[in-house]
């Protein structure tokens, strides 16, 4: 059962780093509210938090010693943080706001946008987070740009949707 939970320092890492980035982003929209808050650390600290080491974990391990592993490993990152990943995120933040309106098919366009919109930069972390980054410490990294990327993708609901 242990191997479903987050480790209690990814769970720590992701609370933060996803709260704090969404709460810039919160405050930059003036959406800021404290059940937001609340709601994006648990989701960091719980979901992300247990999902993306999931997933960097299977990335190293199928891209391991075979050829072009930098461009597989980014690629594969790429196919995981794809538009349905930022259309959750997106619904989650709808969600915790209140913004129930604002919930719907609408999101996967907008999603869509946000991915193609800030493609070279996420591919650029990416391949810094996979290539240059030991395991251990991936989720760290990548939540501390998925902080950055979070604000990004708060305000891309207000510039694609």
């Amino acid at each position: 059962m242990k191997r479903f939970l987050p480790t209690p320092a990814n769970a720590l890492r992701g609370g933060i780093t996803y709260g704090l980035g969404d709460t810039v982003a919160a405050l930059l929209l003036g959406q800021f509210s404290w059940l937001r808050l609340l709601g994006i650390v648990f989701v960091g600290a719980t979901l992300y938090a247990w999902e993306v080491p999931v997933a960097f974990r299977w990335i190293a391990r199928v891209v391991h010693g075979k050829p072009y592993r930098a461009v597989r490993s980014v690629l594969l990152a790429m196919v995981y943080f794809n538009p349905l990943w930022i259309a959750r995120h997106l619904l989650i933040i709808n969600a915790l706001s209140g913004l129930w309106s604002a919930i719907g098919w609408g999101l996967l366009l907008t999603a869509w946008k946000s991915f193609v919109g800030n493609l070279p930069i996420p591919l650029a972390a990416n391949y810094v987070i996979q290539n240059r980054i030991p395991l251990k410490h991936r989720f760290l990294v990548s939540s501390c740009f998925s902080a950055l990327m979070v604000v990004y993708y708060a305000l891309s609901a207000k510039w694609f949707g």
